[in-house]
C-alpha cells in the first residue's frame, strides 16, 4: 500500500531531515516542523530505523478543510478507517488547533473520535461500543488555518528515544538534537571528534552511531510493529538490512570528557548499552586543563547555559576558560550550543556562523568557529 507520509521535527532542523530523506532516495516537500514524502510499508520501517533528526514518522490518513463541527464529522466519517484500524484497535485521538475556526481542542478530539467510531461501527456491524482492547493506533487531528490533517503515528515513543540511555544526568541533550548538531558540522568518520562537556554521553554516542553507520532505531521498538497491515517479514528484512550496512571496521577517533567523574561513568554505561565502549575514549578533565595533540578535528560542545541569574557569572567564567583552552586548536572546527546569546563576548572570538535552534522549548544559538585551514566548510 502507498502512503502519504510526514517526518515531524523540531523547528530549525527541517532541512536536515529533508536531506536525510533525500539521501535515502525520497522526493520531499519541506514545511514548518515537518517534511512530506511518500512510501509503502518498507519505507515506514526504513525511515523509522534510520532517521536521526526527526521526531516521528506519521501516515497522513486524510486532509481537508473544515470550519464547522459538522464538516469535521462528515469528512472524517467518510474515510475508510477499516484500511488502518481493525475492529478491536485502541485508537486514542490527540489534537491541536491553531488560527482556526474550530479552536476548542477537546471538542475537536471528541468529534473526530465519534466520527471514526461511527465509521468503524458501520463497517464492522457493531451496535455496541467498539472494544478497543487490541493494539494501539495513535491518531492525531491537527487543524491549522481551518486545514485538517488526520495522521496515524507509526513511531510510538519519539525517535529521540534510541533505547541506549539507561542513565542520565541533569538536563540531558535529546538524542535527535545531538545528531542534528553533529550533522551540521564538517565532521567525517576519518576525523577526530571531541565533546568536552559529555555529560551522559549523548553527543559522542551519536557520533559513534554515525561513524559506524548504525541505524539509530535499531535498539528499540515502534508502534507500527503492532499494526495489522504491516508485514512482519518486512520488519525483519529491514532490521537485517540495517545490520548489514553497519561499518565495524573503520577506526574512529572519538573522545568525550567532563569535569564530573560520576557523569563519565554514566556516559560509559550508556555507551556500553549500545555496544560502543571501544569506539569512545572517556576522560575526566576540567575545561581549564583541556589540551590535545590531535589535529584537524571537530569539537561539538553543549556547555552549561547559566539560565539562573545566580549561575551566570560562573558560566561566563567557564566560557572564558573555553576560549583560552580552545584558542591554540586553530585547525579544529568548534561548534558550541548555548542559550546565552552573548557567548562570543565571553569566549573571546566572533563565530564564523550562527544558527538558531531549539533545545526543547528553549531558544539557543549554535555558534560555529571554523578551522583556519578551510573557511569553506559547511
Amino acid at each position: 500500500m502507498k502512503f502519504n507520509l510526514i517526518a515531524t521535527c523540531a523547528a530549525g532542523v527541517e532541512s536536515l531531515v529533508a536531506n536525510e530523506l533525500k539521501d535515502m532516495g525520497y522526493t520531499v516537500q519541506t514545511e514548518n516542523g515537518r517534511v512530506r514524502f511518500s512510501g509503502d510499508e518498507t519505507d515506514i520501517v526504513r525511515t523509522n530505523l534510520w532517521l536521526r533528526v526527526a521526531d516521528r514518522v506519521k501516515i497522513i490518513v486524510d486532509e481537508f478543510e473544515a470550519k464547522s463541527f459538522t464538516e469535521l464529522f462528515d469528512q472524517t466519517a467518510t474515510i475508510p478507517w477499516e484500511n488502518y484500524l481493525p475492529m478491536d484497535a485502541a485508537f486514542p485521538v490527540e489534537g491541536k488547533s491553531q488560527k482556526s475556526t474550530l479552536h476548542s481542542v477537546p471538542d475537536v478530539q471528541a468529534i473526530t473520535k465519534k466520527a471514526i467510531v461511527t465509521s468503524l461501527s458501520n463497517v464492522y456491524h457493531r451496535t455496541t461500543r467498539l472494544p478497543e482492547t487490541g493494539a494501539k493506533y495513535p491518531l492525531e487531528v491537527a487543524i491549522n488555518k481551518d486545514h485538517v490533517i488526520l495522521t496515524l503515528d507509526t513511531t510510538g515513543s519519539s525517535l529521540f528515544k534510541r533505547g541506549y540511555r539507561v542513565e542520565k544526568g541533569t538536563a540531558p541533550l535529546k538524542e535527535n538534537l545531538a545528531a542534528a548538531l553533529i550533522l551540521l558540522t564538517n565532521w567525517h568518520k576519518d576525523m577526530p571528534f571531541w565533546d568536552p562537556f559529555c555529560g551522559s554521553g549523548t553527543l559522542p554516542i551519536e557520533a559513534a552511531l554515525i561513524g559506524r553507520n548504525l541505524a539509530p532505531g535499531f535498539n528499540r521498538d515502534f508502534a507500527f510493529e503492532q499494526f495489522g497491515f504491516m508485514d512482519k517479514s518486512i520488519i525483519e528484512n529491514e532490521r537485517d538490512r540495517a545490520d548489514d550496512l553497519a561499518d565495524y571496521d573503520t577506526p574512529l577517533e572519538i573522545h568525550a570528557s567532563d569535569i564530573d567523574g560520576s557523569m563519565i561513568e554514566i556516559a560509559k554505561t550508556n555507551a556500553r548499552e549500545v555496544g560502543l565502549t571501544q569506539d569512545i575514549q572517556f576522560k575526566q578533565v576540567a575545561i581549564a586543563d583541556f589540551k590535545t595533540d590531535l589535529t584537524g578535528g571537530v569539537m561539538v560542545a553543549n556547555p552549561p547555559y547559566g539560565e539562573r541569574m545566580s549561575e551566570q557569572e560562573q558560566v561566563h567564567q567557564l566560557y572564558r576558560q573555553m576560549g583560552q583552552a580552545f584558542a591554540p586548536l586553530t585547525d579544529w572546527s568548534k561548534y558550541i550550543i548555548t542559550s546565552d546569546l552573548d557567548f562570543e563576548k565571553y569566549y573571546g572570538q566572533k563565530a564564523t556562523k550562527k544558527r538558531k535552534l531549539y533545545n526543547g522549548a528553549l531558544r539557543t544559538d549554535y555558534f560555529q568557529f571554523w578551522a583556519q585551514r578551510n573557511h569553506n566548510r559547511k
